[in-house]
């Protein structure tokens, strides 16, 4: 067998089936504004990871509003997004010369007999090394190396309902994954649906319910332990500009959110108070000492560290040319409450 990963010739062409189960939407090598825009039109495996609340850039909410078109098509340009597209093509070449396979790029596919179930296949394999003749795919990942733990005894949970989903699309007995961690620590493992039976079916109801929501125009209803910094940056994502008045007088949701709020705020200066109490009685413990042990083990001590700073005001006045190539302006979201409804609703 060959250990190189082809191009391939010419792509096939959109509609012909590629998979036991699956036919083609857009080929590999389509525009990607493209490919955004045909991925709304159904539930991709990167929208399962956020509607079970696996993923930090998004959830069940925000995948309903973007599958309707109502949040902007924005392509992820992060640092982490970014070199991961760059090292797929490097993940997928050490996984074929390790397994001596072929592995190739297809592109968005869907099912056909549930059209709204999509993926993008990273890549699809031709010669599976476990199964001769089997039809299976690789899912390729590049995770930081503080993640590694995670991948210790197989897959983390989002890598899993993603694979299991490309499975259910594409009518695959397996699936391969093959991982970067941290630069230098490659690592592959095999996703067999027979041992996810229930899980992989619970998943398609899941993604078949969120589905008919964005049909129906029902958004879904979060539960309060969602998290909520995807929440936040879906609705600045939704709200770009804002104008306006809202009233929220009978509005029981709201002014308890108010005053969950602002307790909140109440308890972190509390704590924060707490914590400085708690740093000054340590220090007076140290006295002159630099570290303070217990036994034969030390407890704490005291560092000395340093950290680069800019006079932002000095520099504009001397180097106007440097301060303008190098200091952005970045604008956000910051809540304002007039002090009478803090003293109200803190009370």
């Amino acid at each position: 067998m060959t250990t190189t990963v082809p191009a391939g010739a010419q792509a096939p062409a959109a509609g012909r089936r590629v998979t036991p189960t699956a036919r083609l939407v857009l080929s590999a090598d389509a525009d990607r504004g493209a490919w955004l825009a045909a991925r709304r039109r159904g539930i991709g495996s990167s929208d399962i990871a956020a509607m079970l609340g696996l993923s930090k850039y998004g959830n069940e909410l925000s995948v309903y509003y973007d599958k309707r078109g109502e949040l902007p098509l924005e392509s992820d340009d992060s640092e982490p997004a970014y070199w991961g597209r760059v090292d797929e093509e490097g993940v997928a070449r050490r996984w074929a010369m390790s397994n001596r396979s072929v592995v190739r790029r297809v592109g968005l596919v869907a099912n056909v007999e549930r059209p709204w179930q999509m993926c993008t296949l990273d890549r699809r394999v031709i010669e599976c090394p476990i199964e001769p003749g089997a039809q299976c795919a690789l899912e390729i990942k590049c995770r930081d190396k503080m993640k590694a733990p995670m991948w210790r005894r197989g897959c983390p949970d989002d890598v899993l309902a993603q694979t299991l989903h490309q499975a259910d699309v594409c009518g695959f007995e397996h699936m391969h994954v093959g991982v970067k961690i941290g630069g230098n620590d490659y690592r592959q493992f095999t996703v067999r649906i027979a041992d996810h039976q229930q899980l992989l079916l619970d998943l398609r109801t899941a993604a078949e319910e969120l589905w008919q929501r964005i049909l129906d125009g029902r958004p879904p209803v979060l539960t309060p332990e969602a998290d909520p910094d995807p929440l936040l940056e879906l609705y600045r994502r939704l709200h770009p500009e804002r104008s306006g008045v809202v009233h929220i007088d009978r509005d029981d949701d709201a002014q308890d959110a108010l005053t969950a709020y602002l307790q909140a705020r109440a308890d972190v200066t509390a704590a924060e108070k707490r914590q400085k109490a708690a740093k000054a009685g340590m220090l007076a413990a140290l006295g002159g000492a630099e570290m303070a042990v217990m036994g034969d083990r030390p407890a704490y001590s005291i560092e000395q560290r340093s950290k680069e700073t800019a006079d932002i005001s000095r520099l504009r006045e001397r180097w106007p040319e440097a301060y303008a190539d190098c200091v952005e302006d970045r604008s956000y979201d910051q809540l304002s409450i007039p002090n009478d409804v803090r003293k109200r609703y803190a009370a």
